[in-house]
């Protein structure tokens, strides 16, 4: 593997940051475009987003995208239904880009990429055109070197680092041996060690004590600016305060005002309702996250008790899922937690339990869950969710349901970033969850009428 530039993010280093900016702190802002990864939504940008605003940026020139089917394939260049190819993935993104240029009148656009966002972000700018267009690329955990690279498996899959994809997007591209495509100003983010998927033993990779091949730095790139985030997790590296902080900095040249959400008065909530499988709505059409429409759903939310979890009052809203998938926009009340309830066929009514919202936001995904075969012994079910990172036993304060050990969250490293506590009785009442400070409280529901409670974490 090529020796690359890294830099330790002490303070962040604002010096070599600022250097290596185009943007002058006073021109008027460009689109920035962010680009999701394996498995995931636009949603999970929303923090990174109210940290933009809240600094300044121009909410309609923050664009994050939905991929229809975000899963990669296992082998790319053979068709998998639900599955897209680099190929496929390229194509949405350059869409997006021509859209987000029409619809801003701007000439260049930024590129923000977290985990397998960033392959195809590197293939747009080397081998879409996106050289053209895009002045600056900041990288999140992006496995740029792959996850494994371990002679005899999957070597078509887009992650190992001995396909022909990550072959290509590797070679130099000068004399001096770069990885990146000149023109563009790029960094990468990466953790110092705990980055489930920059990791030399393949643990998270179902091959524990096997070599993996790919160091921690495997994320770093010959002829980026290169910043290690100590002990952020894989998702940490894109939806984190420091990786928003070195993010900041590098297109600006200047530290943020703030590194959490400043809040709005008014705060106006909407998104997108989304199911499982090749067809949202058939149970038979498989079990795999997709970021298709879900319609025909109902969806009713109730402003709840922080403490307990229980309704407040009627719904403060409700709405049968149209067409398009689009829920909203919704008009909540600052400093207070709701209950998103949906209902779906094919799917359980699931309870989302959020924190209170302090800014507005258009990318808030809701997916129905499906009660597992493994799980209908279960009285009631509560899910705990952090979409926007990992649990680390080692590294975090957490309590789910008076327990300070998780279910199903390893003694060690950050690789799980869900927990589940089957009850054996299902009578009403509150489950608590704490998260390094963020308390989301919910209701257990029963679970032999069909429900199941998600408790989500939004930091």
């Amino acid at each position: 593997m090529h020796t690359r530039r890294h830099l330790i993010a002490a303070g962040f280093a604002s010096t070599l940051l600022a250097a290596c900016t185009t943007t002058p702190v006073n021109q008027e802002r460009p689109p920035i475009v962010f680009m999701h990864g394996n498995g995931d939504s636009a949603a999970l940008w929303q923090t990174t987003i109210w940290r933009f605003e809240s600094n300044g940026w121009p909410r309609d020139k923050l664009i994050a995208v939905d991929q229809p089917f975000p899963l990669a394939r296992d082998d790319d260049t053979v068709v998998q239904p639900g599955r897209s190819s680099t190929a496929e993935s390229m194509a949405f993104l350059k869409a997006e880009v021509d859209r987000a240029l029409k619809t801003t009148g701007a000439n260049k656009v930024i590129l923000v990429g977290n985990s397998r966002g960033g392959n195809t972000i590197r293939n747009y700018v080397q081998n879409g055109g996106g050289d053209q267009v895009v002045s600056h690329v900041v990288l999140g955990g992006n496995p740029a070197h792959g996850i494994w690279a371990v002679k005899g498996r999957q070597e078509g899959n887009e992650f190992s680092g001995l396909s022909p994809f990550m072959q290509q997007l590797n070679a130099p591209k000068n004399g001096n041996g770069d990885e990146v495509t000149p023109g563009v100003k790029w960094l990468t983010l990466r953790s110092d060690n705990n980055d489930k998927y920059a990791q030399p033993d393949g643990i998270w990779i179902g091959a524990k004590g096997t070599a993996t091949n790919i160091g921690f730095d495997g994320p770093a790139l010959k002829g980026a600016t290169n910043v290690v985030l100590p002990r952020v997790d894989h998702r940490e590296t894109s939806f984190s305060p420091a990786a928003f902080d070195a993010t900041w900095r590098f297109l600006t040249g200047e530290a943020p005002r703030t590194l959490q959400p400043a809040p709005e008065a008014q705060v106006v909530l909407s998104g997108k309702v989304t199911g499982l499988g090749l067809d949202s709505r058939d149970p038979v059409s498989g079990a795999f996250v997709n970021n298709l429409p879900l319609t025909g759903g109902r969806l009713t939310v109730f402003a709840v008790d922080t403490t307990t979890g229980a309704r407040r009052g009627p719904p403060a809203w409700e709405q049968t899922i149209a067409q398009d998938g689009r829920w909203g926009p919704f008009t909540a009340q600052p400093n207070t937690p709701y209950e998103f309830v949906l209902g779906a066929p094919g799917y359980a009514t699931t309870h989302i339990y959020r924190s209170p919202f302090p800014r507005s936001s258009n990318v808030i995904q809701l997916r129905p869950e499906r009660i597992p075969e493994a799980d209908r012994d279960a009285r009631a079910l509560v899910i705990l969710t952090r979409p926007r990172g990992y649990f680390d036993a080692e590294r975090d304060t957490m309590r789910f349901d008076g327990q300070a050990v998780l279910p199903g969250v390893p003694p060690k490293g950050s690789g799980v970033s869900s927990s589940k506590i089957k009850l054996p009785s299902d009578v009403p009442r509150a489950v608590a969850s704490e998260f390094n400070g963020e308390r989301v409280t919910g209701q257990a529901w029963p679970a032999a009428q069909g429900d199941v409670s998600v408790l989500e974490l939004t930091y």
